[in-house]
């Protein structure tokens, strides 16, 4: 791989919290539960609740999961302006309220994005302060075998979603902190570590890394 340049922040030492916070992972890594889990412990993190065009699904809630809209209202919010970022993936579109984000930062509460690639490009243009985490799954086949559990999805879009993880997983080191969600009791701590300015061997930049990438990426 070479010399590796990752995120764009100085984390030579441990840092203070930051207010904003922006989760990546390809589908079926695992981030979901985690980002769940890290709210339930820490009752001032809060949540930005995307929008999205996609359908919901038997078991989400409006405004809970996503705010549900259709694709004229999403391009309308667009035009407008209203999202910090949005981005097309599986062919839906998924966008984080820019105003959403700015209410829950000026009420003093530290905001979790939960959103892709192209998204953390955006928001570390329009919010260079935002700390970024990226959560790869241990293997392919334990992220295949995760994707299939859910049982929401068909062969077909399985297939599709597993090839789309490796281009995603691609990206991992523009991120600043790398979790592996192998173990997943781990893998939250490792997220509150970080959450709350530690986590200083979580970074994208170690060497440990390479030997799961090479594998991830091959």
């Amino acid at each position: 791989m070479g010399t590796i340049r990752t995120g764009r922040h100085d984390l030579s030492g441990e840092r203070a919290a930051a207010a904003l916070y922006v989760i990546s992972a390809p589908s079926g890594a695992g981030k979901t539960s985690l980002v769940k889990k890290a709210l339930e412990r820490d009752p001032n993190l809060r949540m930005s609740i995307s929008y999205t065009t996609r359908k919901r699904r038997e078991k989400e809630a409006e405004g809970v999961d996503y705010h549900f809209v259709d694709r004229p209202q999403f391009e309308a919010m667009v035009a407008r302006g209203d999202f910090l970022e949005h981005a097309n993936v599986f062919d839906n579109l998924y966008g984080t309220g820019r105003s959403q984000v700015a209410g829950l930062i000026a009420k003093g509460h530290p905001v979790i994005l939960e959103i892709d690639w192209q998204g953390a490009r955006q928001v570390r243009t329009a919010m260079p302060n935002a700390v970024t985490v990226f959560v790869l799954p241990p293997s392919r086949a334990e992220l295949e075998r995760r994707l299939r559990e859910r049982k929401t999805d068909s062969d077909a879009v399985i297939e599709r979603r597993l090839r789309d993880a490796v281009a995603d997983m691609g990206h991992w080191n523009e991120f600043d902190y790398v979790i592996v969600n192998e173990d997943f009791d781990r893998a939250l701590e490792e997220l509150r570590a970080v959450l709350s300015g530690r986590g200083r061997e979580l970074e994208a930049s170690r060497q440990g890394l390479k030997p799961l990438l090479d594998r991830l990426l091959a």
